[in-house]
Parts: structure tokens; C-alpha cells; sequence
């Protein structure tokens, strides 16, 4: 059984080949909308359970139609306002604040087949948050994101649980796009409150501004030390393993090498690209399933110690150093230093998922 990420991952690419195609609100809808409800698992031509063109009637108007409705027990749980894939979603939220406070439903999905925004009433009981919880984006895929929408699945949907959650998750949502935010740009009003906490001198537009790459450097140089110390807790950890299984698995191998080819000698450089590969891939599997075996040419780095399953392959042993990846098209993506293979961890993780 293909599990929800795949095929999320699946929706995600025909959704792209599609989209550009697509000219009106009905195609979104038929196109887009109605297929990723039913990747959740929502019977969608069960009028029961996905009601379409649903009555919610506004003040004193009488007949007004959200698009859908996901049921529960005759009772609407979900609301779900779709328009079209060219339209941007901010000037239709004001619409679906209406009919939210019209029904018994606790969250509100506005999208247009691209883009989903979960809403609820954190703030005010029965009255629909101005800015969503949460945000799933079909063309920017993330793992942590996958995971949420998961718990909109029909079968997994608890709705205590997840209204639970939610005001977290829209907090935490918040502070992740400020800090990217301040780590692309860092604001004035950024700099100002770090230049307060650090500096006792009068702040001056011209300080301000003199500490503006200041902080945005310190900010990088952070973030950066954050991930090397968690690097080298994980090396110190599985560094000393590592070396007592190379050592066995070459002492192995030696006699057999030698009657085939040259002696192959793991390098110092090869043994901390392993374990910064096992430290990546502790995430999503045990440890104990990844394994390496190193050639003449190049490093492999595999799981469950299956040739087939090798995820990638490091070229460390020439001038210039490579990692190429076992996904589609076998891309050999160049690296300055070993721990450069963290910039691609997602991209690991990904292709491991794929022998899992």
C-alpha cells in the first residue's frame, strides 16, 4: 500500500503539469480540489459524507452555498470554500468568516487547489480566525506539513485533538516565518531590539543601520554553530563504532579485494561523511539500518547492507569532492566540505523513504 506521503508527493507533481491549464473556478474544483480531499480519504460522491454546494444561510439572506462540506453524522465538521487556481486567496477570506459563524462546523478550508488555509476560532468562540492556523502549500512540500495535513485524514480525524493543537501550531507557524523573515532581511525593528540588548551607546539611525549586516551575519554564524554542535555531538557518538565496524568490514574484505583490485582505504574524510549521513537519516529509521561499502571510486552509503538501496554516493578522494543522489536522474551535485552534505538532508531523507 502506497503510504500518504507518496502519494501526496504523486498529487504534488500532476498538480504542477496540470495547474497551468486550468481556467476556471469548476475545472479547480473537478481538477484539483475534489482529487485531494479524496487522497484524504473522503468519500466525495457521497453527498453524506462530502456535501457539495452546502446551505449556509447568512443574516438575513436565505440560500447561501459554501462549496463543500465534510459531514459528520449530519452535521457539517469542515467547511470548504474553493476558487480558482489564478485567483489569490486574501480577498476571499471575508466570504468564508461569514458562513463559518452560521454552522456547527469548527474549521474552514479556504483553497485554490494549490494552496489549502485551515481556519478555526482560537480567538473568539464561534467566530472564525482572520489569519489560518495552518498553511499547506501542494508545490512546496514539507515533511513537518505532510505530517500535519495527516491529521485531517479521514481516518485518523479527531477533532478535539487537532483544535487542541491548533493554536500551537499557528504560533509556531508565526514564529518560524518571522525568523526566516529576519534571516533573509532582518527588520529595523529586529535590529533594534538586539542592538538595545547588547549595546549601551545612544541608537542613532546611523548605528542602526551600521549594525544591520552585523546582525544579520551574527544571526547566519548562530544558526550555523547550532547545526556543527549537533553535528559533532552525533560524530562523537557514533564515531567510535563507526571505526570498530570499518575496521572489521575491511579486515573482511582485505583478502578478497586484493585478489580483485587495489586495496580500497576508507578515509578520515569518508568515515565523518558516514556519520553525518547516519546522523541525518536517525530522523526517519534506526540507525543500525544504514551501512556503507567503499570501492575504488567512490563511498556508497546504502540501507539494510542492500546493494540495490544505496541512497548515496560519495566522491571524496579527488580534487574536487561530489554527492550524487539515487533518485530520479542519478544527479552528481558538487560540495566544497563533507558537512556540506547537510545542506541536502530533506533531499536524503526523501530518497531513504524510498527503500523504507
Amino acid at each position: 500500500m502506497v503510504d500518504f506521503q507518496e502519494q501526496i508527493k504523486s498529487l504534488s507533481k500532476r498538480v504542477a503539469s496540470i495547474k497551468d491549464n486550468i481556467m476556471t473556478e469548476e475545472a479547480t474544483k473537478t481538477s484539483l480540489v475534489m482529487p485531494f480531499f479524496q487522497l484524504l480519504g473522503y468519500d466525495i460522491f457521497n453527498p453524506a459524507e462530502f456535501t457539495p454546494e452546502f446551505i449556509a444561510d447568512v443574516g438575513i439572506k436565505k440560500g447561501e452555498k459554501v462549496d463543500y462540506a465534510i459531514m459528520n453524522e449530519g452535521f457539517p465538521v469542515i467547511l470548504i470554500e474553493a476558487k480558482s487556481v489564478n485567483e489569490v486567496l486574501e480577498k476571499h477570506d471575508s466570504q468564508l468568516f461569514r458562513y463559518f459563524g452560521t454552522t456547527t462546523a469548527k474549521f474552514a478550508i479556504l483553497t485554490n487547489g494549490v494552496i489549502y488555509r485551515f481556519y478555526t476560532d482560537l480567538e473568539e468562540k464561534n467566530k472564525m480566525d482572520t489569519s489560518p492556523f495552518f498553511e499547506f502549500n501542494l508545490l512546496d512540500l514539507r515533511d513537518s506539513s505532510i505530517q500535519e495535513l495527516g491529521k485531517f485524514r479521514k481516518d485518523s480525524f479527531d477533532l478535539d485533538k487537532i483544535f487542541n493543537t491548533a493554536s500551537e501550531l499557528k504560533y509556531l507557524n508565526k514564529i518560524k516565518t518571522f525568523l526566516n523573515d529576519q534571516w533573509e532581511i532582518p527588520s529595523e525593528e529586529f535590529v533594534k531590539f538586539l542592538v538595545g540588548q547588547i549595546y549601551d551607546g545612544i541608537r542613532t539611525k546611523n548605528t542602526i543601520e551600521k549594525f544591520e549586516p552585523i546582525v544579520k551575519k551574527g544571526f547566519k554564524q548562530f544558526i550555523n554553530d547550532l547545526v556543527n554542535d549537533k553535528l559533532n555531538a552525533a560524530l562523537k557518538t557514533t564515531a567510535e563504532e563507526d571505526r570498530r565496524e570499518i575496521a572489521a568490514s575491511i579486515d573482511a574484505e582485505i583478502e578478497v579485494e586484493q585478489s580483485i583490485e587495489p586495496l580500497v582505504v576508507t578515509t578520515e574524510e569518508e568515515i565523518q561523511g558516514y556519520a553525518i549521513l547516519k546522523a541525518i537519516l536517525t530522523d526517519i529509521l534506526d540507525s543500525d539500518r544504514v551501512y556503507y561499502r567503499d570501492n575504488q571510486s567512490y563511498f556508497n552509503v546504502l540501507l539494510d547492507d542492500n546493494i540495490r538501496k544505496w541512497i548515496v554516493r560519495l566522491y571524496l578522494e579527488t580534487s574536487k569532492k561530489y554527492i550524487e543522489f539515487n533518485d530520479e536522474g542519478k544527479e552528481r551535485v558538487p560540495i566544497d566540505r563533507v558537512t556540506d552534505i547537510l545542506k541536502h538532508s530533506e533531499r536524503i531523507k526523501k530518497i531513504a523513504k524510498m527503500f523504507m
